[in-house]
This record gives structure tokens, C-alpha cells and sequence, in this order.
């Protein structure tokens, strides 16, 4: 019996690699020099295309599918991916939530701590020999103080968990208020931003959210205010974030997710009241085989007819 053919956009693990090319015909997107030319020789019959959060699939990539069904995406954000042309086209989506929600949450507050207490600069302080000069100064408490979480999802509420167990104040903004949680809901992120000490980004990127973390957002914040971002950097208008950070403006951020990833822009690295982290929120062993298993799942149940494990079924923004 031949293998479906299977269109893969970015090399996943080896070991995820593995089994897609024991299971499906695949065909390597990322090695094309001419993707166009590509799909053109390659997609005809092609029913099922493998994805990740970051590449996603655009709408001239589907369109040069004609008979794709289904786009099976490795990650839990659909930002990269045209859902709307995919709804008018039957393009089922499936993306893999809950798996990573527990590691970017870890992520999420490692970052609080590691800014609030400038654990990165204090590790260099000690490489550089410098202790014998004196302290490297003082930090900011984080226990009892106050954190405000722009998206109250999966992550957020995993944030909102740890942060209590450090005894901090909860406050949230989102699209609506949760009847569930007794947390401080804003109906606004200035009015959130100006109500806290950290304020930790864990939204989707979307239309209502794009580039929302602005002047107004970083005023709110001021200068004793830090921020993380753990969701996507696009949320971010990273040229009004790094003058607050060149004119501390805010105290301080610590950054997972950046605009054009990974040629991040180079004033990022002269800084030294910002953490930066090579989109590492999800990238631990065990997550990172739960997702690849969950892409290869939801691959398998669609060409063997069965309910999709985790299909998208919320509004195309």
C-alpha cells in the first residue's frame, strides 16, 4: 500500500522525522529553493500539510495545494496561519494545546523571577570577578507584589497559579471576564498596566492584540514596572519598548518572543535591564515529544477517518 504524501514545511526533531518519513511520502518544504516551483511539482494529491507555529501557511501556499484537507500545526498559536482562507477553502486546522501550557508557564515565571532579581547579570558579575569590588546592588522583591496578565488562557491561568503561590496579587485582561476565577479583571490593559508590578503577555497574536503593548501600555507601567512576554512578539511594539528600555522608562523586561525571529534587532543585546530567550518557552524533551506526537495523532485519526484529536474550531481572526 503506497504512503500518503505528506508536505512538511520545517524539519521537526529527528526522532519526529523519523516516523512521519516510516508513515507518509514526505516532502521537505524548507530544503526548496524555489517553494513555489516546489509545490507546484509536489502538490497535486497532497491532502495533509505539516506545519509549525512560526511558519504556519499562508494563503498562496494553500492555494498551491488543490487538494489539501487538512494543516497539521506543531504549536499552540495560529497567528502564521491564514484560518479565514482556510474556513473558505474546508482546510481543517489542528494545533497542539495543553501539552506545552505547563513548560511556558515555568517559562513565564522564570523570567519574573530571573528580571525582578537580575539573575542573569548577577551570574556575570560573579563569572567577571567583580564580587571582591562589592555587591552588584539591590533587586526587586517579587513576593507580595503585584502581577497583571494580559490573556487569561491555558498560560495565563498557569501563570496566575504560580504567581499565587509566590503571594502575589492576581489581575487580569481579557476579551471577557471569567465567572471561574476570583482574580481583578480589567476591562482595559492600560488600566491593568497601571495597577501592577509585572505585567505578563501570554495572549494570541490576533487583530485585537497586534502590537497593543505600546506607549500608552508602557506609560501605564512606568518606570518601577517590568514586563514579560512569553506569547508572541508581534503583541509588542518592539521600537517604543526598546527606547523605554534605553531611557528606563520601565525597569526592566524579559523577552521569549521577538518581531522577525531570530534576526531579532541588535539593540536588544546592548541592554542590560532585559532577558532575552531564544523562543525556549516550550522547548523542553518531554514537551516537545508531546507535541510532535500530537501532530503525528491528529495526522493519523484525519487520514484514517476518525474525530481530529485537537482541530481549531474557534473564530478566524
Amino acid at each position: 500500500m503506497s504512503k500518503q504524501p505528506l508536505i512538511v514545511v520545517r524539519p521537526y526533531t529527528p526522532a519526529d522525522m523519523a516516523i512521519l518519513e516510516q508513515t507518509y511520502s514526505v516532502h521537505r518544504l524548507w530544503e526548496a529553493t524555489d517553494k513555489v516551483s516546489f509545490l507546484r511539482k509536489f502538490g497535486s494529491g497532497v491532502r495533509a500539510l505539516a506545519t509549525d507555529g512560526e511558519h504556519g501557511a499562508d494563503a498562496a501556499t494553500m492555494d498551491l495545494l488543490p487538494d489539501l484537507e487538512l494543516i497539521a500545526s506543531f504549536g499552540v498559536g495560529l497567528d502564521a496561519i491564514d484560518v479565514a482562507h482556510a474556513r473558505r477553502r474546508n482546510i481543517r486546522v489542528t494545533h497542539t494545546p495543553d501539552v506545552l501550557t505547563e513548560d511556558v508557564a515555568d517559562m513565564a515565571f522564570g523570567l519574573l523571577l530571573a528580571c525582578a532579581r537580575r539573575i542573569p547579570q548577577c551570574d556575570s558579575y560573579v563569572r567577571q570577578g567583580r564580587w571582591s569590588e562589592g555587591g552588584p546592588g539591590l533587586t526587586t522583591r517579587v513576593w507580595g507584589k503585584r502581577v497583571g496578565i494580559l490573556g487569561l488562557g491555558r498560560v495565563g491561568r498557569a501563570v496566575a497559579t504560580r504567581a499565587e503561590a509566590f503571594k502575589l496579587e492576581v489581575a487580569y485582561h481579557d476579551r471577557c471576564r471569567f465567572d471561574d476565577v476570583r482574580y481583578r479583571y480589567f476591562s482595559d490593559v492600560v488600566a491593568l498596566a497601571a495597577e501592577v508590578d509585572f505585567l505578563v503577555i501570554c495572549a494570541s497574536a490576533d487583530s485585537d492584540t497586534r502590537g497593543v503593548i505600546g506607549k500608552q501600555v508602557l506609560d501605564a507601567l512606568g518606570r518601577d514596572g517590568m514586563l514579560i512576554n512569553v506569547a508572541r512578539g508581534a503583541i509588542v511594539d518592539e521600537p517604543v519598548l526598546l527606547r523605554y528600555l534605553r531611557e528606563r522608562l520601565i525597569a526592566g523586561a524579559a523577552l521569549d518572543v521577538f518581531h522577525n525571529e531570530p534576526n531579532i534587532a541588535r539593540e536588544f543585546g546592548d541592554l542590560d535591564s532585559v532577558i532575552l530567550q531564544p523562543h525556549q518557552s516550550s522547548a523542553t524533551r518531554e514537551t516537545r515529544a508531546s507535541m510532535g506526537a500530537l501532530v503525528r495523532d491528529n495526522l493519523s485519526a484525519y487520514f484514517a477517518g476518525r474525530p481530529l484529536l485537537t482541530e481549531f474550531l474557534g473564530p478566524a481572526r
